[in-house]
Protein backbone atom coordinates (compact mmCIF):
# COMPACT_ATOMS: atom_id res chain seq x y z
CA UNK A 1 0.00 0.00 0.00
CA UNK A 2 1.13 3.47 -0.76
CA UNK A 3 1.89 6.22 1.76
CA UNK A 4 -0.27 8.66 -0.75
CA UNK A 5 -3.71 7.09 0.80
CA UNK A 6 -2.78 7.52 4.35
CA UNK A 7 -5.03 10.82 4.52
CA UNK A 8 -7.70 9.26 2.93
CA UNK A 9 -7.90 6.20 5.17
CA UNK A 10 -8.19 8.61 8.09
CA UNK A 11 -12.19 9.32 7.45
CA UNK A 12 -12.93 6.72 3.96
CA UNK A 13 -12.95 7.67 0.36
CA UNK A 14 -13.24 11.59 0.24
CA UNK A 15 -13.21 12.35 3.58
CA UNK A 16 -10.87 15.56 3.16
CA UNK A 17 -11.08 16.72 6.71
CA UNK A 18 -14.01 18.30 8.66
CA UNK A 19 -14.31 21.63 6.88
CA UNK A 20 -18.24 21.29 6.65
CA UNK A 21 -20.96 19.48 8.30
CA UNK A 22 -21.79 17.49 4.62
CA UNK A 23 -18.02 16.41 4.22
CA UNK A 24 -17.69 15.49 8.04
CA UNK A 25 -20.92 13.54 8.02
CA UNK A 26 -19.84 12.09 4.63
CA UNK A 27 -16.67 10.81 6.09
CA UNK A 28 -18.47 9.33 9.31
CA UNK A 29 -20.89 7.30 7.36
CA UNK A 30 -18.07 6.03 4.88
CA UNK A 31 -15.05 5.32 7.60
CA UNK A 32 -16.39 2.23 9.10
CA UNK A 33 -16.42 0.22 5.64
CA UNK A 34 -13.23 1.43 4.58
CA UNK A 35 -11.29 0.59 7.45
CA UNK A 36 -12.85 -2.87 6.85
CA UNK A 37 -11.96 -3.09 3.52
CA UNK A 38 -8.11 -1.89 4.08
CA UNK A 39 -7.10 -4.43 6.70
CA UNK A 40 -9.61 -6.92 3.99
CA UNK A 41 -6.67 -5.67 1.57
CA UNK A 42 -3.90 -6.69 3.71
CA UNK A 43 -4.97 -9.93 4.29
CA UNK A 44 -5.81 -10.78 1.10
CA UNK A 45 -2.87 -9.65 -1.11
CA UNK A 46 -0.23 -9.47 1.54
CA UNK A 47 1.22 -6.59 -0.29
CA UNK A 48 0.80 -6.97 -3.43
CA UNK A 49 -2.29 -5.44 -6.33
CA UNK A 50 -5.54 -6.96 -5.85
CA UNK A 51 -8.10 -7.47 -9.02
CA UNK A 52 -10.85 -5.82 -7.67
CA UNK A 53 -14.52 -5.75 -8.77
CA UNK A 54 -17.10 -2.81 -8.21
CA UNK A 55 -20.42 -3.72 -8.75
CA UNK A 56 -22.62 -1.11 -9.33
CA UNK A 57 -19.52 1.42 -8.04
CA UNK A 58 -21.15 4.29 -9.93
CA UNK A 59 -19.23 7.04 -9.94
CA UNK A 60 -16.30 5.58 -8.37
CA UNK A 61 -16.12 6.83 -4.60
CA UNK A 62 -14.63 3.50 -3.83
CA UNK A 63 -13.05 2.41 -6.47
CA UNK A 64 -10.41 5.29 -7.11
CA UNK A 65 -9.10 5.47 -3.64
CA UNK A 66 -8.67 1.42 -4.35
CA UNK A 67 -6.57 2.21 -7.11
CA UNK A 68 -4.47 4.49 -5.54
CA UNK A 69 -3.54 2.17 -3.19
CA UNK A 70 -2.27 0.34 -6.53
CA UNK A 71 -5.07 -1.98 -6.72
CA UNK A 72 -6.05 -3.05 -10.28
CA UNK A 73 -10.02 -1.92 -10.45
CA UNK A 74 -13.00 -2.24 -12.38
CA UNK A 75 -16.72 -0.49 -12.12
CA UNK A 76 -19.45 -2.89 -13.92
CA UNK A 77 -21.88 0.46 -13.70
CA UNK A 78 -25.18 0.60 -15.64
CA UNK A 79 -24.95 3.93 -15.80
CA UNK A 80 -23.11 5.52 -18.73
CA UNK A 81 -23.42 9.18 -16.88
CA UNK A 82 -21.94 7.39 -13.33
CA UNK A 83 -19.16 5.52 -15.89
CA UNK A 84 -18.79 9.09 -16.94
CA UNK A 85 -17.79 10.86 -13.85
CA UNK A 86 -15.70 7.77 -13.24
CA UNK A 87 -13.57 8.76 -15.76
CA UNK A 88 -13.18 12.08 -14.50
CA UNK A 89 -12.60 11.46 -10.87
CA UNK A 90 -10.03 9.56 -11.77
CA UNK A 91 -8.14 11.53 -14.07
CA UNK A 92 -8.15 13.89 -11.27
CA UNK A 93 -6.69 11.60 -9.42
CA UNK A 94 -4.42 10.32 -11.40
CA UNK A 95 -4.87 7.04 -11.20
CA UNK A 96 -6.20 4.00 -14.14
CA UNK A 97 -9.93 2.29 -13.57
CA UNK A 98 -11.35 0.62 -15.95
CA UNK A 99 -15.16 1.36 -16.68
CA UNK A 100 -17.52 -0.99 -17.55
CA UNK A 101 -21.31 -0.55 -19.22
CA UNK A 102 -23.35 -3.59 -17.17
CA UNK A 103 -25.19 -5.34 -14.44
CA UNK A 104 -24.51 -8.17 -12.17
CA UNK A 105 -26.21 -10.62 -14.65
CA UNK A 106 -23.24 -9.66 -16.75
CA UNK A 107 -20.36 -9.91 -14.61
CA UNK A 108 -19.81 -14.08 -16.11
CA UNK A 109 -19.47 -12.82 -19.47
CA UNK A 110 -17.23 -9.82 -18.97
CA UNK A 111 -14.60 -11.88 -16.66
CA UNK A 112 -13.38 -15.56 -16.22
CA UNK A 113 -14.74 -17.36 -13.52
CA UNK A 114 -12.25 -16.99 -10.04
CA UNK A 115 -10.71 -13.94 -11.30
CA UNK A 116 -11.64 -11.47 -8.90
CA UNK A 117 -9.55 -11.21 -5.85
CA UNK A 118 -12.85 -9.11 -3.94
CA UNK A 119 -16.08 -8.18 -5.32
CA UNK A 120 -17.92 -4.85 -4.01
CA UNK A 121 -21.49 -5.11 -3.84
CA UNK A 122 -22.59 -2.04 -2.01
CA UNK A 123 -26.21 -0.59 -2.31
CA UNK A 124 -26.92 -2.62 -4.99
CA UNK A 125 -28.99 -6.10 -4.01
CA UNK A 126 -31.39 -3.33 -3.20
CA UNK A 127 -32.26 -2.40 -6.23
CA UNK A 128 -31.84 -6.04 -8.62
CA UNK A 129 -35.42 -8.14 -9.27
CA UNK A 130 -33.09 -10.94 -7.34
CA UNK A 131 -30.56 -10.25 -4.89
CA UNK A 132 -29.80 -14.24 -4.35
CA UNK A 133 -29.02 -14.64 -7.88
CA UNK A 134 -27.11 -11.46 -8.39
CA UNK A 135 -24.94 -12.91 -5.35
CA UNK A 136 -24.43 -16.28 -7.12
CA UNK A 137 -23.29 -13.95 -10.06
CA UNK A 138 -20.55 -12.63 -8.11
CA UNK A 139 -19.42 -15.15 -6.40
CA UNK A 140 -19.18 -16.61 -10.24
CA UNK A 141 -16.24 -14.54 -10.82
CA UNK A 142 -14.59 -14.45 -7.42
CA UNK A 143 -11.82 -16.49 -6.70
CA UNK A 144 -11.41 -19.32 -3.53
CA UNK A 145 -10.22 -17.66 -0.84
CA UNK A 146 -11.07 -14.46 -2.32
CA UNK A 147 -13.91 -12.42 -0.76
CA UNK A 148 -17.41 -10.09 -1.39
CA UNK A 149 -17.66 -6.92 0.93
CA UNK A 150 -21.55 -6.51 0.67
CA UNK A 151 -23.38 -3.42 1.74
CA UNK A 152 -27.25 -3.20 2.01
CA UNK A 153 -30.06 -1.46 3.82
CA UNK A 154 -31.36 -1.85 7.03
CA UNK A 155 -35.20 -3.02 7.30
CA UNK A 156 -34.81 -2.46 11.24
CA UNK A 157 -33.67 1.57 10.94
CA UNK A 158 -35.65 2.03 8.27
CA UNK A 159 -38.68 1.34 10.63
CA UNK A 160 -36.95 3.73 13.36
CA UNK A 161 -36.19 6.43 10.75
CA UNK A 162 -39.64 6.39 9.98
CA UNK A 163 -41.35 6.29 13.87
CA UNK A 164 -38.83 9.28 14.72
CA UNK A 165 -40.23 11.40 11.55
CA UNK A 166 -43.96 10.35 13.02
CA UNK A 167 -44.95 8.21 10.36
CA UNK A 168 -45.52 5.52 13.21
CA UNK A 169 -48.19 3.53 10.88
CA UNK A 170 -45.75 3.03 8.04
CA UNK A 171 -42.54 1.87 10.79
CA UNK A 172 -45.30 -1.03 11.60
CA UNK A 173 -45.90 -1.91 7.68
CA UNK A 174 -41.98 -1.82 7.40
CA UNK A 175 -41.30 -4.31 9.93
CA UNK A 176 -43.42 -6.57 8.74
CA UNK A 177 -42.77 -5.68 5.09
CA UNK A 178 -40.92 -8.88 3.52
CA UNK A 179 -38.99 -6.71 1.48
CA UNK A 180 -38.71 -4.08 4.25
CA UNK A 181 -40.48 -1.59 2.47
CA UNK A 182 -43.06 1.25 4.43
CA UNK A 183 -45.52 1.21 1.19
CA UNK A 184 -46.35 1.44 -2.18
CA UNK A 185 -44.36 5.22 -2.21
CA UNK A 186 -41.43 3.99 -0.59
CA UNK A 187 -38.24 4.93 -3.05
CA UNK A 188 -36.37 2.04 -1.92
CA UNK A 189 -37.47 -1.08 -3.49
CA UNK A 190 -36.14 -2.98 -0.63
CA UNK A 191 -34.46 -3.29 2.71
CA UNK A 192 -32.70 -6.11 4.28
CA UNK A 193 -32.74 -7.39 7.99
CA UNK A 194 -29.46 -9.15 9.53
CA UNK A 195 -30.63 -12.47 9.29
CA UNK A 196 -31.69 -12.27 5.80
CA UNK A 197 -28.06 -10.66 4.44
CA UNK A 198 -27.00 -14.03 6.64
CA UNK A 199 -29.28 -16.24 4.71
CA UNK A 200 -27.90 -14.68 1.40
CA UNK A 201 -24.37 -15.18 2.27
CA UNK A 202 -25.14 -18.82 3.17
CA UNK A 203 -27.11 -19.34 -0.24
CA UNK A 204 -24.73 -17.96 -2.06
CA UNK A 205 -21.70 -20.39 -0.60
CA UNK A 206 -20.37 -17.61 1.15
CA UNK A 207 -19.26 -17.97 4.52
CA UNK A 208 -19.38 -14.54 6.90
CA UNK A 209 -21.24 -14.28 10.65
CA UNK A 210 -19.46 -10.84 11.31
CA UNK A 211 -22.64 -8.38 10.53
CA UNK A 212 -21.41 -4.67 11.23
CA UNK A 213 -23.37 -1.51 11.11
CA UNK A 214 -22.52 1.16 9.23
CA UNK A 215 -23.79 4.62 9.89
CA UNK A 216 -25.00 4.03 13.49
CA UNK A 217 -25.36 7.72 14.66
CA UNK A 218 -24.42 9.67 11.55
CA UNK A 219 -27.67 9.68 10.15
CA UNK A 220 -29.30 10.36 13.26
CA UNK A 221 -27.34 13.93 14.80
CA UNK A 222 -29.52 16.97 14.74
CA UNK A 223 -27.66 19.20 12.33
CA UNK A 224 -27.46 22.31 15.38
CA UNK A 225 -24.43 19.29 16.61
CA UNK A 226 -22.48 21.00 14.52
CA UNK A 227 -22.55 24.61 15.19
CA UNK A 228 -19.47 25.96 16.36
CA UNK A 229 -17.22 23.17 16.69
CA UNK A 230 -15.03 22.75 14.29
CA UNK A 231 -13.99 18.97 15.25
CA UNK A 232 -17.54 17.47 15.37
CA UNK A 233 -16.95 15.77 12.60
CA UNK A 234 -13.92 13.62 13.29
CA UNK A 235 -15.64 12.63 16.75
CA UNK A 236 -18.53 11.53 15.03
CA UNK A 237 -15.66 9.63 12.38
CA UNK A 238 -14.44 8.43 15.92
CA UNK A 239 -17.92 7.31 17.13
CA UNK A 240 -18.81 5.85 14.34
CA UNK A 241 -15.87 3.51 14.35
CA UNK A 242 -16.20 2.64 18.52
CA UNK A 243 -20.45 1.81 17.56
CA UNK A 244 -19.21 -1.11 14.61
CA UNK A 245 -17.31 -2.80 17.53
CA UNK A 246 -21.16 -2.87 19.14
CA UNK A 247 -23.92 -5.59 18.08
CA UNK A 248 -26.06 -4.34 20.49
CA UNK A 249 -26.22 -1.50 18.06
CA UNK A 250 -26.93 -2.79 14.55
CA UNK A 251 -30.70 -2.74 14.42
CA UNK A 252 -30.36 1.35 14.66
CA UNK A 253 -27.54 1.64 11.86
CA UNK A 254 -28.59 2.56 8.85
CA UNK A 255 -26.90 -0.19 6.81
CA UNK A 256 -25.32 -3.57 7.20
CA UNK A 257 -21.66 -4.12 5.85
CA UNK A 258 -20.25 -7.87 6.36
CA UNK A 259 -17.50 -9.08 4.54
CA UNK A 260 -17.72 -13.02 3.47
CA UNK A 261 -15.41 -15.45 1.84
CA UNK A 262 -15.39 -17.84 -0.89
CA UNK A 263 -13.59 -21.55 0.46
Amino acid sequence: MTDRTSATAVGGPGAGGTTGPSRAANAARTAVVWDALVQLLSRLGHGGPLEIVDAGGGTGGVAVPLAELGHRVTVVEPSPDSLAALERRAAERDVAVRGVQGETRDLASMFEPGSADLVLVHNVLEYVDEPAAALRDVVGITREGGAVSLLVTNAVAGALHRALAGHLAEAHHLLGDPDGRWGGGDPMPRRFTRQQVLELIGGAGLTGDSVRGVRVFADLVPGHAWEGDAHAGQRLVELERAAAEYPELIGIATQLHVVAHRG
